[in-house]
């Protein structure tokens, strides 16, 4: 309720619930996996992830119903599962190791239950509600004796990231009990959502720490972007004398050279002849007009100057883009894309084409790029 369709709200470009399931999905920890969900866009993007859809009945879609309502009604048309890993949308910065360590508490170390928390050093005190007449109390510390951070190992609290349970537990209306253990995650990957103030905290921290996929990152070195619908609305104005004119934003152009400044080539494509259109606007970037095979000439430039496809981000909008974007190491789409290009893209942008997006990817493209480098360091 604090954010409404949270769920599949775009956080750093993926929506929230897909990093989950690209996260479960890569463990290779489960037989299959599943979102429960009563709405349609919600499974629209579950299925775009990889993930099948049970389509909760309305008993169990109710403001005041529980998560293990849910699982329950799941299980009871599902009888050949024996073990439910009940994964969070709200956890962006899951990773699939922390689900293969789980999976193996419970399948080779006999627990019935384990679910995940997080270590916090933070002292508590009672509290004193309005109008008592009292003092509060330390919790967990003595004030004459406060020790340091580091000399406290802290205490461990629920994260709510997930909970793992054997189905006699469930059946019995529990997802902890029986023999019980927790996990502790990492503290930066341990990230919640509730409200909208969490929103850009999470974006930074998935950035920093969450789970891009199976290939670790490598640093961009050419930006292949597509001319309609990207660099342009897409739109063409045709003049009394018959000339085309189309529109394009000052962003776009302040973002291909950012790109540049930093080492990175831009090229762009095109499947119509507007070279024209490009002589006129001086980017001063190679291009190629009437691609009949768009995915050919990204794998002839790629060739040509040596990259892997790693190394290579790809911005398109259009259903003859989607085998690119699939290729590319980055991929993203501008936020009026279609279908099928958003589906095969890893990011999508919040602007539209020729309203931003470059700029826009070129941000995403700049904060990825930290993290590589964060990563060499360490």
């Amino acid at each position: 309720k604090g954010i409404p369709l949270k769920n599949i709200k775009l956080l750093a470009g993926v929506p929230l619930i897909g990093w989950v399931l690209r996260a479960a999905s890569d463990s290779g920890a489960f037989h299959s996996v599943w979102v429960s969900t009563d709405h349609d866009e919600i499974e629209k993007v579950a299925k775009q992830f990889g993930a099948q859809v049970h389509r909760r009945s309305p008993e169990v879609s109710q403001d005041s119903s529980t998560s293990l309502e849910a699982i329950r009604e799941f299980l009871n048309h599902h009888h050949e599962v024996d073990i439910v890993g009940n994964i969070q949308a709200t956890s962006p910065c899951l990773h699939p190791s922390d689900l293969i360590k789980v999976a193996d508490l419970i399948q080779k170390e006999g627990f019935d239950s384990v679910f995940s928390v997080v270590r916090r050093h933070q002292f508590r005190w009672s509290e004193v509600k309005k109008g008592e007449n009292k003092m509060t109390e330390p919790q967990n510390l003595n004030p004459a004796k406060r020790c340091r951070r580091q000399d406290w190992p802290g205490e461990l609290y629920e994260n709510g990231s997930f909970y793992f349970a054997k189905r006699h537990l469930i059946e019995k209306g529990y997802l902890q009990g029986g023999k019980m253990a927790y996990y502790e995650m990492r503290a930066e990957h341990s990230v919640d959502i509730d409200i909208d103030i969490d929103w850009p905290i999470a974006e930074q921290r998935v950035l920093s720490f969450g789970y891009f996929g199976k290939e670790p990152l490598k640093e961009v070195k050419l930006l292949v972007c597509s001319i309609d619908g990207c660099l342009t609305n897409g739109r063409i104005y045709v003049t009394e004398d018959q000339k085309e004119m189309v529109s394009y934003d000052y962003r776009d152009l302040v973002g291909i050279d950012l790109l540049k400044k930093r080492g990175i080539q831009v090229r762009l494509i095109s499947d119509r002849d507007c070279s024209k259109t490009l002589s006129a606007m001086q980017l001063g970037c190679i291009a190629k007009v009437s691609a009949t095979n768009k995915l050919q000439v990204l794998e002839d430039w790629q060739k040509d100057i040596g990259l892997t496809w790693k190394e290579v981000a790809y911005l398109g909008n259009e259903e003859s883009d989607v085998e690119c974007l699939k290729k590319a190491g980055m991929s993203g789409v501008p936020a009026d894309a279609c279908a099928v290009a958003q589906k095969a893209a890893g990011y999508i942008c919040k602007s539209s084409g020729g309203c931003g997006a470059i700029r826009e990817f070129a941000e995403h493209i700049f904060l990825l790029l930290e993290k590589v480098n964060s990563a060499r360091k360490q």
